[in-house]
């Protein structure tokens, strides 16, 4: 039996659970209040913090760190690299540290496992990070010479729901095409091509559909005058575009349970935003069925907008007509990391080494 321990950093939370092979035995949200993070200076620096805390909710627990066979953590803004599992090496911990292509919590992950991991002797790794990209390479290209796409995206639950699909199907991932659309505080959606996302969205500061918080593809001629004209640093810009954008810009609130009180109250505008970014998500997954030239088993709905039956039917209305359509609603990142953990362990698939 291995004993796994998975960490899932998020802005103000760190989330962990304990599995043994594919059972989750415990799991808790560590909140992390703006006092406690307001005293450094950046995500970076929270490191040591967190796995303090880690650390102490685990022996209050009754957990030994020595006891597990491996610390799997959700992977951070590296470089560019292939799905799969990656021990967390030098090469890697060095790229999270400085931020290679960003700063973000997620970069917590794998600094907070390759310590613990150090300290008690088990393997530390990494699955399918935000920078996964498997991109054909006529997606790439932008109109512009010096600007190519990039896949920033939801790799983690969106891998993990396309297999559990393809499992319900009797098929595996690599024998499906499949639409999903990780709706969350960023929104990204892939077409996954027999076990390769070969186009999506980057959600984190780059195009497809608004979301929460985020503003998605904007008309570059007016984004123009607002860096020019607007009297904004690029600080603030990126602030505006990825963080204080979408519904929260038009409503004032990234949760989607605020703007549904709003509409029941008789919010008339509330309501047009809303459906606007269910219509925008719609769009962009016409785009992914073109791009998988219409051979589409199906078109996934996940994150935690998919919980609102209201933004889901939204959506269903305009893209039945494409295939068939599963709501999964949430995430299934900490089972995702456990399992892809649990295969490297077992032998089922080799682990990647991060260069």
């Amino acid at each position: 039996m291995y004993k796994m321990l998975v960490i899932n950093p998020g802005s103000t939370s760190t989330k962990i659970a304990v599995f043994e092979n594919e059972k989750e035995i415990f799991l808790k949200v560590l909140r992390h209040s703006s006092e406690e993070t307001a005293r450094f200076e950046s995500i970076g620096d929270q490191y040591e913090f967190r796995k303090k805390v880690i650390e102490e909710t685990l022996i209050n627990e009754g957990f030994k760190l020595k006891d597990f066979s491996a610390i799997v953590s959700r992977g951070g803004l590296l470089r560019p690299l292939k799905s799969g599992t990656y021990a967390v090496n030098e090469k890697m911990v060095g790229d999270l540290k400085i931020g290679v292509q960003g700063q973000h919590a997620s970069n917590l992950g794998g600094l907070i496992a390759s310590k613990i991991a150090d300290e008690t002797g088990v393997e530390a790794y990494i699955v399918d990070p935000v920078v996964v990209d498997e991109l054909e390479e006529i997606a790439r290209f932008t109109g512009v010479l010096e600007i190519n796409r990039k896949s920033l995206f939801h790799a983690l639950n969106q891998k993990a729901v396309a297999r559990l699909v393809a499992k319900d199907m009797g098929k595996s991932y690599e024998d499906v095409n499949l639409i999903v659309a990780h709706l969350g505080g960023g929104i990204t959606v892939g077409a996954h091509k027999r076990g390769k996302v070969v186009d999506v969205n980057n959600g984190l500061l780059g195009d497809g559909p608004f979301s929460p918080e985020r503003a998605g593809t904007v008309p570059s001629g007016e984004l123009i005058k607002m860096c020019f004209y607007g009297g904004m640093s690029i600080e603030e810009i990126k602030s505006k575009l990825a963080g204080k954008a979408g519904l929260r810009a038009y409503l004032g609130t990234n949760d989607g349970r605020e703007v549904n009180k709003m509409i029941d109250s008789g919010n008339e505008y509330a309501a047009l935003v809303y459906e606007a970014m269910a219509y925008n998500v719609a769009k962009e997954i016409g785009s992914c069925a073109v791009v998988l030239e219409g051979d589409v088993d199906a078109i996934i709905l996940t994150g935690g907008l998919a919980y609102d039956e209201k933004f889901i039917q939204w959506i269903q209305r305009r893209i039945q007509f494409l295939a068939k359509i599963i709501v999964i609603p949430g995430e299934e990142e900490m089972k995702a990391l456990a399992e892809g953990g649990l295969r490297v362990l077992r032998g089922q698939e080799k682990v990647k080494e991060y260069a």
